[in-house]
């Protein structure tokens, strides 16, 4: 289809059911790496993206199961620490996994979004980020590997308010020793909604809603349900979604 045609001069009523927010349940749903148990995403959108990152999930021993809109996760046997090309290549979203499993389980190895090419979205404040957090990494045959028995705790800056590399690093922090600072954090809305999850989860971050996080480490965390935000909400705990409906009014545009 190359353009749409709409013809005006009728008024428009009725009631319409906003699905949750895509790119908000990608960055979620690889959090259930860092803890055991069956998590619940709510309102979870149906596309291939979310297929994809099921699908990514599965091949590591995370059981899916999406019903209607509900969608349960649950980690607590992986068979695998790798994120394989072929689905990687599909989606960029699927580098979230990379701060999860290093975070929980010491090691990781995961596929270049462009294969053995860097690509024109590099990946390397991800990796910087890891490095500071105390991981070895090693970039060999278009994989990412990386390794540490237990991260610890840094001051991370991001020299790009980058959405992916803060929510990577973010879910990585929280199971880090000691205390780490993020700065120049990204405030787009998946950023919010995954540093709620986190919170519910048991982890302890300072600053929400700013571009400087302060989060102190915990040995572990655990499932926990989630509502899901629609991406236009900027009050979380107050969303208008978790109605079933999105008010205008009350979303608005999101604050600095």
């Amino acid at each position: 289809m190359d353009k749409f045609i709409v013809e005006g001069g009728t008024r428009l009523s009725g009631t319409v059911t906003i699905s949750g927010a895509k790119n908000a349940s990608l960055a979620l749903m690889p959090a259930c790496l860092l803890a055991p148990g069956t998590f619940t995403l709510n309102n979870t959108p149906n596309n291939r993206d979310l297929w994809t990152m099921s699908a990514l999930l599965g091949s590591m021993g995370v059981q899916t199961n999406l019903v209607g809109d509900e969608l349960t996760l649950d980690a607590s046997h992986l068979t695998s620490h790798e994120a394989p090309y072929d689905y990687v290549k599909q989606m960029r979203a699927s580098i979230y996994v990379l701060g999860p499993l290093l975070a929980r389980y010491g090691e990781a190895r995961v596929s270049l979004p462009g294969g053995c090419n860097f690509g024109p979205r590099p990946v390397d404040l991800h990796l910087k980020g890891l490095e500071k957090l105390g991981a070895h990494i090693e970039v060999e045959g278009g994989y990412i590997i990386a390794k540490c028995p237990r991260l610890h705790g840094a001051h991370i800056h991001f020299d790009v308010s980058s959405v992916g590399a803060s929510v990577n690093i973010l879910m990585a922090a929280v199971l880090a020793k000691g205390h780490t600072t993020l700065t120049n954090v990204a405030l787009e809305p998946e950023v919010t909604s995954v540093i709620h999850m986190l919170v519910s989860m048991g982890a302890k971050i300072e600053g929400i809603g700013t571009t400087t996080l302060e989060i102190e480490g915990v040995d572990e965390l655990r499932a926990v349900q989630s509502p899901r935000p629609h991406r236009g909400c900027h009050i979380l705990d107050r969303c208008c979604h978790d109605k079933g409906r999105c008010d205008a009014r009350e979303c608005g545009p999101r604050s600095s």
